[in-house]
């Protein structure tokens, strides 16, 4: 793939990075989200198509050199060195997420995605949107009201949202909002280096 042909309506092309909702691998339910020509663009993947190609498939049009996904992407340091928790991360415990294990399947996928981008130099951190709705106090509306959502996104990160027809594509613009903060030096970031860090 080359890096330098990304598609031509990308706004800030050297600096595009994308926000990934990350589900089961035909259920439809992975979003994408990134910026382009000043606003938020959003994209789901289809029922019973694979989702890990859709992703792919994006990466190679966008060229993009960061992704921000919500899946685990690390094991409980138990797994690689000395420890005593096998279900939790430090980051899982601080930020009250789901175990690594428990997702099973969905985390060797999303381990094995990052090592793939990763061959062809694209960053990938995890996120965790529920913490960044916390963290910015935008969560009136949040699994409630699908519009209403959007328009207080709008205000807290002073970015376009387009309509938004699930969760999953609110999920994917909260994984754009934690690299757009990371990119500016503002996010935060839960657990150990050694096990994974999650940015918020």
């Amino acid at each position: 793939m080359r890096r330098n042909s990304v598609v031509n309506d990308v706004t800030n092309s050297s600096n595009v990075f994308i926000g990934i909702d990350y589900g089961a691998r035909k259920a439809g339910t992975t979003a994408l989200c990134w910026e382009e020509k000043g606003g938020l663009r959003v994209e789901q993947s289809e029922k019973d198509r694979d989702a890990d190609g859709f992703i792919l498939h994006k990466v190679q049009q966008l060229c993009p050199e960061t992704i921000y996904l919500d899946a685990p992407l690390s094991l409980p340091m138990v797994y690689s060195r000395p420890g005593q928790d096998y279900f939790y991360r430090e980051s899982d415990k601080m930020l009250g997420a789901m175990s690594p294990m428990f997702l099973g399947g969905l985390t060797a996928r999303a381990m094995r995605l990052k090592f793939t981008l990763e061959q062809i130099d694209i960053k990938v951190f995890e996120i965790y949107p529920a913490g960044l709705v916390k963290s910015i106090s935008a969560g009136a509306f949040y699994k409630k009201d699908l519009d209403a959502f959007a328009k207080e996104i709008e205000e807290k990160m002073h970015i376009t949202c387009p309509a938004l027809t699930s969760w999953h594509q609110a999920d994917a613009v909260l994984a754009w909002c934690s690299g757009l903060r990371h990119h500016k030096g503002v996010n935060a970031s839960y657990g150990r280096q050694e096990e994974g860090i999650v940015i918020i």
